[in-house]
């Protein structure tokens, strides 16, 4: 009989997050900036990215400084981030017709291409990396243990945390 594994510490949840979502970050692929733009490849800021577009979903018609509050991301990487998925076509804005200074955003009318390649990239890849090139049992195990984690840890389990 095998021993029990020791139960999960906050720490240990904590550090466990902060591993996948670096694994993540690495399994996304690269936006191109566009030819007007300069050539080559921009990094960094993806977390951001994510919690904004994320956030956006949730809260349609939206304002910087909004996403901004319930984030707790500042509000200068919040325009940034709001700047890429723009540039990405994945959101739009428009004036807030209450005030004309402040935008509102939204999720894009359509699927961009850049959307489209995300929402089809693999995780395989990353995983096997970060599980240093693993056998196949083992990554289709830890696959499937991650595909039940997404299940029932969605983006909206976060907002019951904490009223």
């Amino acid at each position: 009989m095998s021993p029990q594994p020791a139960p999960l510490t906050p720490v240990d949840l904590f550090l466990l997050g902060r591993t996948l979502m670096k694994i993540g970050e690495e399994a996304l692929p690269e936006p191109v900036l566009g030819a007007d733009k300069g050539s080559g490849q921009f990094r960094g800021g993806t977390r951001a990215v994510l919690v904004v577009l994320s956030d956006v979903y949730a809260h349609d018609s939206t304002s910087v400084g909004a996403i901004a509050a319930r984030t707790g991301l500042p509000q200068s990487q919040v325009s940034g981030a709001v700047a890429r998925l723009k540039e990405a076509g994945s959101i739009e804005t428009a004036p807030d017709p209450a005030d004309g200074r402040r935008q509102l955003i939204r999720q894009a009318a359509g699927v961009s291409d850049r959307v489209a390649e995300v929402r089809t990239a693999g995780i395989e890849e990353a995983l096997a990396t970060a599980l240093g090139g693993a056998a196949d049992d083992r990554l289709r195990e830890v696959t499937d243990a991650l595909a039940v984690l997404a299940r029932h840890l969605t983006p909206e389990s976060v907002s019951r945390l904490r009223p």
